[in-house]
């Protein structure tokens, strides 16, 4: 792998480029990969049973149970570990050079479309229990529906007009089939990959024995989910339909997950139990590592060149691409630096001091490479705003800063073409705070660089860490007069990349207006019928507009995007696939034995 000054990442952003400019197919509608499987691990014949330690990203401590996500608590790390416990509908995987929702591992068989697409007709697939017996039924899909059409304010999946607003009927035709009667016709390679993918079955029967109404049975869900110190006890999130359930979740992050005997799937686990464990940094992961205590870890990208030396010791070394972006948030609705972040020559300015291309060479020693805009880099054809210093200065003095006693301050207010902008009154200091998320190397100095070019160029930044979980916490939608609103400017939390996509690409979860995710508040006309066209139209035209225009309009200011990580796999353990998404599948992890040695 070519580590020194080129990308490990492979042809990921190309194949998926011509993917998804092509026309999309429901059962490949989505990214490509290049995604390692089982690389150089041949030979040896499978054993049942052990138990395979999994190392969780630096400073992450998984947090969140019930399937229907809450604002503050959507690390990937939180899915991954629900999607093995409760089953949703569709599941993407790698299939070639393509991610499939046609997946063994879903629990439905893939939807079928009509009346002009607006009409979805979704059936169950055969034999799936849960584990106390009872069968999975439409019902479970419908109790899953009904608590997000009835709370879906405090549904972190939530956007106006999509999900569950564009469903005008939910009709149960039978104990495995559903029909969707939809508000319009939308793309169906769209609507399944972004909107099927957040169905999953509940246990309406164990979990709404007295028939509550939606909103009270939510809210009592919700109170359970929050006692984090009784997830591995809480007799709630033992029934569960996916191969696998809690053995363990301790406070400190630690899970343990053991095979659900009553799991019928596919893909029946075969270890005996697969443990995901905390680390507070990714110098701790990797001594843990060097002395053998995980079998699937990975290399913090400054201990690159020792690779070798693990491959010697019996591991092989994968990158896990993952089908994401990566930036830092803008608080437009912060009290004093929303009038700020809100100017739109200042995005461009800061953009324009970000030297991407160095960051991911020098820092990152090529396990990044920069973020284009709103969707993967394959899909862009250049970087709108290049790291050019002078072109930022420019910005900034053309538009009535100057420096005064090395930091720029606002000398002409107002708001014309070359003032300061609304809100930025006479003598403004233009200084900003970052909260960063802690615990990686790479990201502490990727910030420190940040910070640098921004100081030559007047701009002041303050950074202060925070664990990954405070940062998902503090940085979450909010408006002006809220206490929270005024706790953060900036914040990052892309050590492992910002967001990840499903399937298709399309940003109505994290930059239309009101989006759940969409943390800083961003509010574009332009860019929310951008994101309906992606919605809509099945033209390939419709998300390179859409990846162009808001690439451009800085929602966010872009910042290089890494690889999930680089993995460090025993050679005995074969099964893994590192899925594009994130997801799990240690159901089909199993150890080798060579000779007469048990793997």
């Amino acid at each position: 792998m070519g580590l020194r000054s080129t990308r490990i990442r492979g042809p990921l952003g190309r194949v998926v480029a011509a993917v998804l400019l092509a026309a999309f197919a429901l059962v490949g509608c989505g990214p490509a990969g290049n995604v390692v499987t089982d690389m150089g691990a041949t030979g040896g014949t499978p054993v049942e049973g052990g138990t395979v330690t999994m190392a969780l990203p630096p400073a992450s401590t998984p947090n969140w149970i019930f399937p229907i996500g809450a604002p503050g608590y959507l690390a990937s790390y939180n899915s991954a570990i629900q999607d093995l416990l409760f089953l949703r509908l569709y599941l993407p995987e790698p299939k070639g050079d393509a991610l499939t929702l046609d997946s063994p591992r879903s629990l439905a068989e893939m939807p079928r479309y009509s009346d002009g697409n607006k009409t979805v007709s979704i059936t169950l697939k055969k034999g799936y229990r849960w584990s106390d017996g009872a069968p999975v039924t439409t019902r479970d899909v419908k109790f899953w529906f009904d608590l997000i059409t009835h709370n879906k304010q405090d549904w972190a999946g939530y956007s106006p007009k999509l999900m569950p607003d564009d469903v005008r009927a939910f009709e149960l035709v039978d104990d495995r089939t559903f029909r969707l009667r939809l508000d319009r016709a939308y793309n169906p390679a769209w609507f399944t990959a972004n909107e099927l993918q957040d169905f999953v079955a509940l246990p309406v029967h164990a979990w709404n024995p007295r028939h509550e109404d939606p909103k009270r049975a939510f809210a009592r869900l919700m109170r359970h989910a929050k006692q984090f110190s009784r997830f591995a006890t809480d007799p709630l999130w033992k029934t569960v339909d996916g191969p696998w359930r809690i053995e363990k979740w301790t406070t400190a992050g630690q899970v343990s997950l053991v095979p659900n005997e009553r799991y019928r799937g596919p893909d029946r686990p075969h270890l005996d139990r697969v443990v995901l464990k905390p680390f507070t940094t990714a110098d701790s992961e990797f001594n843990v590592l060097r002395a053998g205590g995980v079998d699937y870890g990975y290399l913090p990208p400054s201990v690159m060149a020792q690779s070798a030396r693990f491959k010697e010791m019996g591991y092989r070394i994968d990158p896990w691409e993952g089908w994401s972006i990566t930036y830092i948030v803008l608080n437009f609705h912060h009290p004093t630096a929303g009038p700020l972040l809100r100017q739109a020559y200042l995005r461009q300015a800061l953009q324009h001091l970000i030297d991407q291309q160095s960051i991911s060479r020098v820092i990152w020693h090529g396990s990044a490479a920069p973020t284009l805009g709103p969707v993967p880099a394959g899909l862009l054809e250049r970087d709108p705003y290049p790291y050019d210093p002078p072109r930022a200065k420019a910005l900034l003095a053309g538009h009535g800063w100057a420096a005064r006693d090395g930091t720029l301050r606002c000398v002409r207010p107002g708001r014309g073409a070359h003032d300061c902008g609304a809100g930025v009154a006479r003598g403004r200091e233009l200084r900003l705070s970052l909260l960063s998320q802690s615990g990686s190397t790479e990201t502490s100095n990727t910030m420190q660089a940040v910070k640098s070019e921004f100081g030559k160029a007047g701009v002041a930044l303050d950074i202060r860490q925070q664990p990954l979980n405070t940062v998902l916490g503090t940085t979450v939608p909010c408006t002006a007069d809220e206490p929270l609103c005024a706790q953060w400017q900036l914040g990052f939390f892309g050590t492992q990349g910002s967001w990840y996509f499903p399937p298709d690409p399309s940003g109505e979860k994290i930059f239309a207006t009101n989006a759940p995710s969409n943390m800083g508040g961003w509010a574009d006309a332009e860019t929310d019928r951008l994101i309906r066209a992606t919605e809509y139209s099945a033209d390939r035209a419709a998300m390179r507009d859409y990846g162009r225009t808001v690439a451009r309009r800085l929602p966010v200011l872009w910042t290089p995007n890494p690889a999930y990580q680089v993995s460090a796999i025993r050679n005995d353990l074969r099964g893994v696939d590192q899925n594009p998404t994130l997801s799990l599948a240690p159901q089909n992890w199993y150890f080798v034995k060579k000779g007469g040695a048990a793997g």
